[in-house]
C-alpha cells in the first residue's frame, strides 16, 4: 500500500509560542483543503511553555499528518525551518510562524495557482493584527510575474508557498549564520531562481500576529547584525543578477529597507563611537554596490542620505537628519523652464560641501507635487528628437502613381 504525497507541507517553527500557538494550529485545521493533501512537520525550539506538548497534542487529534519534532534552542527561526525542510514530502512546502495563522482558503488557492500558472512561488495576501504588514504588492492578483516587474522584492519574509523541488533542485536552505534577515536570502533567491512568481491579492491568507512578549521565534542583537544581513542580500543579488538596471532595481530593497534605517532618526541618538563604527560598517558595502544606477531609484532624501554615507560625510550627514527631525521642507528650485526640480535640502550647491546637484535632482514623482512643474524633461526631450529622426528615416508610405 501505497501513500500518495502530500500535496503541500505545512512548516512550524515554534518558540514559546503559547497561547498564540491555539490560534495558529486551529487555522492549519480549518483549511478548506483536503486534509490528505497536507502534512505538519511541527518543531518545537527549546520551549519550555507547553509549546511542545501543546503541539502533542494536536498532532493525536489532526485530521492530517503531524509530526513533531523537539530540539535544543536554536537561537532563531532558521534552525526549525530547516530541520521541517528536510522532513517536507510535499510537492510545495508553506512556512507558517507559530505565532500567525491562515485564512481558511490559502492553501488550497496557493496551491491551485501554483498548479495553474506553474509558478515555482506564490505569495498569498498578508494583513497585520496589531502590527504592520506590506502593502504595495497586493494591488492585483498576478497568475505570473517576476521580481523585477512587481513588488514583490519589498516582502522578503518565508511566509510563502515554495515548489520544493526548486529548493531541492537549489540546495536551498536558510542562512543559519545570520541572527536577522535569513528570511529576505531565502526569498529573494527563490524570486531570482523561480520560473515565474504568483501573487494572490484578492484574498488574505496570512495574518501576521504582533505579540506584546517580546517572544518570536527570533534572534536578538545590534546594530552590526543589520550591516551583516545587507551585506548577505546585496551579495546575493551581485551573485545572480549582471551588473545593469535589473541588478540596480533589486538593490534598492537592502540599501532602503536594512541600511538607510541605519542613518535615519536613530543616528542622532547614537554616541560618537557608534556613529563612526556604523559609517565603517557601511563603507565596504556602498564601495561595491551603490551606483548611480540605484541612486536615480531612490527618493531625494534617501539618495542624499546615502551618498553622504558612501561618502563617509558625518557632519554633513547630521545636518541632514536635523532638518529632516525638525519636519522642514526644502524648497523646490525650478530650472528649464520648469522641467527640472531640485529639492534644496542642506548644502544644495553648497561649494565647500562639493555634493552634485544631480544628488537634490527631484524624482519624477516628487516633482509632479510642486507648483509650477512642467512634465517633459531631458528624457522627453530626447524621445521627440528620437521620433523626429525615425521620421526622417522611415521611407515615405504615399502610393506611388499607377
Amino acid at each position: 500500500m501505497t501513500v500518495a504525497q502530500p500535496d503541500v507541507t505545512v512548516v512550524i517553527g515554534a518558540y514559546e509560542a503559547m497561547p498564540y500557538l491555539v490560534e495558529c494550529l486551529a487555522s492549519v485545521e480549518a483549511q478548506t483543503i483536503d486534509p490528505e493533501r497536507i502534512e505538519v512537520i511541527a518543531v518545537d525550539d527549546g520551549s519550555t511553555d507547553g509549546t511542545g506538548e501543546y503541539l502533542e497534542e494536536f498532532a493525536a487529534r489532526a485530521p492530517m499528518p503531524v509530526t513533531v519534532l523537539r530540539q535544543e534552542n536554536s537561537g532563531g527561526p532558521s534552525g526549525p525551518r530547516n530541520v521541517g525542510l528536510g522532513e517536507a514530502t510535499g510537492r510545495y512546502v508553506f512556512f507558517l510562524d507559530a505565532d500567525d495563522r491562515l485564512g481558511p482558503e490559502a492553501l488550497e488557492r496557493m496551491v491551485g495557482m501554483a498548479d495553474r500558472a506553474g509558478t515555482d512561488v506564490v505569495l498569498g495576501r498578508i494583513e497585520g493584527v496589531d502590527r504592520g504588514a506590506p502593502k504595495s504588492m497586493w494591488r492585483k492578483t498576478l497568475e505570473r510575474t517576476d521580481v523585477y516587474s512587481s513588488n514583490i522584492k519589498f516582502t522578503l519574509s518565508a511566509q510563502k508557498l515554495f515548489r520544493r523541488a526548486l529548493l531541492d533542485r537549489h540546495g536551498m536552505r536558510f542562512d543559519e549564520s545570520l541572527f536577522t534577515g535569513e528570511d529576505a536570502l531565502f526569498t529573494m533567491e527563490a524570486y531570482l531562481r523561480a520560473d515565474g512568481v504568483s501573487v494572490i491579492a484578492d484574498y488574505t491568507c496570512y495574518y501576521l500576529v504582533g505579540r506584546d512578549d517580546g517572544k518570536h521565534v527570533t534572534r536578538s542583537g545590534g546594530y552590526p547584525l543589520r550591516f551583516d544581513s545587507a551585506r548577505a542580500l546585496m551579495n546575493l543579488i551581485a551573485g545572480l543578477v549582471p551588473e545593469g538596471p535589473r541588478r540596480d532595481l533589486l538593490m534598492v530593497r537592502p540599501f532602503t529597507i536594512t541600511l538607510l534605517p541605519q542613518f535615519g532618526p536613530r543616528f542622532l541618538k547614537d554616541t560618537d563611537d557608534v556613529r563612526r563604527r556604523k559609517l565603517e560598517l557601511a563603507r565596504p558595502l556602498t564601495d561595491v554596490h551603490w551606483t548611480e544606477g540605484v541612486a536615480r531609484l531612490l527618493k531625494t532624501e534617501e539618495r542624499l542620505r546615502l551618498h553622504l554615507v558612501a561618502g563617509q560625510r558625518l557632519e554633513l550627514l547630521l545636518d541632514v537628519l536635523r532638518f529632516v527631525q525638525e519636519k522642514k521642507q526644502p524648497q523646490a528650485v525650478l530650472e528649464r523652464r520648469g522641467r527640472r526640480v531640485y529639492l534644496a535640502y542642506p548644502h544644495f550647491r553648497d561649494r565647500a560641501a562639493g555634493i552634485p546637484d544631480s544628488v537634490y535632482l527631484a524624482t519624477p514623482r516628487e516633482a509632479r507635487a510642486v507648483p509650477g512643474h512642467r512634465a517633459g524633461g531631458t528624457g522627453s526631450v530626447l524621445r521627440r528628437v528620437a521620433r523626429k529622426v525615425r521620421r526622417l528615416l522611415t521611407p515615405s508610405r504615399k502610393a506611388a502613381p499607377a
